[in-house]
């Protein structure tokens, strides 16, 4: 399906571009250069090859991804158009307007996505819960998906923005890591997330991405960059809440459910808990859970992905009350593969959290 969808879109591109045969061929073989830099770095991701090589192949051949379903979709939607007002016909064949007004299309949506993703949103959170509790300020966080794309300099910017908030607590809802810990490594990123500063502790859980780059070298990481792991584990502090990390679903063999984590925690206390991607919260009152923060979903990163997430997902961003139960999705303050939000956004949860 995948091959039919981009053989459609390059036949397309070849018709549309008003060029002699010879740059045709040549401007349609440059513009599929990207797709074979994207499935070379799928395939080839876990081996050595320079930071910066790998940094460029990551980011073209992603962003050319997304660039082709908008493509894509931009043809479908002229192919009916043409079927249906044959008067149109000639603007996208051998067409200097059809090429021109598809690129400036391109260019406006393009650079305003990543503009619009470079603005990382704050989310204010206010709620009470039935138990008691002195007020705390929380900021949560998920999908930073650090790796190639996403790097040191960036990671450097979102711990500023955080810090800023000073938080009593931060918590980290999973997929620290872009499948692939070897950039990590070599820019030392864990020196960046040990400057995040709160006093009731820094906690996180793991992601399906964090499982890709191989949890054992994910939990690693984590644990130098001095934020405390909780894999299906609960902590209590200042003996008056508990954080509850739970694995992730990628592990669904092996790990607990929501009720075995908070069966033997004195449930007169309140209960946070992480679990990364968002499914059965009708559990989350059962066992007890008094805030859940998820992540995983992205909201689909962008149109029309965003409408599949939000059938997919009873919640698939955002603020959701289970009985006694709150709960936030949230987008992710990082994402996947090219750096565009279009009609979602990258955000940050600042949780102002008290009891009665």
């Amino acid at each position: 399906m995948v091959l039919l969808a981009v053989i459609y879109i390059y036949y397309r591109i070849w018709h549309v571009l008003p060029f002699s045969h010879l740059l045709k061929w040549a401007t349609t073989l440059i513009l599929f250069m990207p797709v074979c830099l994207f499935f070379g770095y799928m395939a080839y991701r876990s081996t050595n090859t320079s930071l910066w090589i790998n940094q460029v192949i990551s980011t073209v051949g992603t962003s050319w991804m997304i660039i082709l379903l908008y493509l894509l979709m931009i043809f479908l939607v002229t192919d009916i158009a043409r079927l249906l007002i044959p008067a149109i016909r000639p603007w996208f064949i051998n067409s200097h307007y059809g090429t021109i007004g598809i690129t400036v299309f391109l260019i406006i949506t393009f650079v305003g996505g990543n503009l619009w993703y470079h603005h990382k949103v704050r989310v204010p959170l206010n709620i009470q819960i039935e138990k008691p509790m002195s007020p705390i300020k929380v900021v949560g966080i998920s999908d930073l998906h650090l790796g190639y794309t996403i790097g040191k300099q960036e990671l450097s910017q979102w711990v500023d923005i955080i810090n800023e908030e000073k938080p009593d607590m931060i918590l980290i809802a999973g997929d620290l890591i872009d499948s692939n810990i070897i950039p990590v490594e070599q820019q030392k990123m864990y020196e960046e997330l040990s400057r995040l500063n709160a006093p009731l502790g820094i906690y996180a859980c793991l992601g399906n991405h964090d499982y890709y780059a191989d949890n054992d070298k994910s939990e690693t990481f984590i644990q130098k960059a001095g934020i405390r792991l909780l894999k299906d584990e609960s902590i209590l502090v200042n003996n008056a809440f508990y954080v509850v990390g739970r694995d992730d679903r990628t592990n669904d063999v092996n790990r607990k459910s929501v009720i075995e984590l908070t069966k033997d925690l004195d449930h007169t206390k309140p209960i946070l808990l992480m679990d990364h991607q968002p499914y059965h919260l009708d559990r989350i009152e059962v066992a007890g859970v008094d805030f859940q923060l998820s992540g995983h979903t992205h909201r689909g990163q962008i149109f029309p992905i965003n409408l599949v997430t939000d059938m997919v997902y009873e919640k698939s961003h955002g603020y959701i009350q289970k009985g006694k139960s709150h709960i936030y999705v949230t987008s992710g303050i990082g994402l996947w593969g090219g750096k565009f939000r279009i009609g979602t956004q990258s955000e940050y949860l600042v949780l102002e959290m008290s009891g009665k």
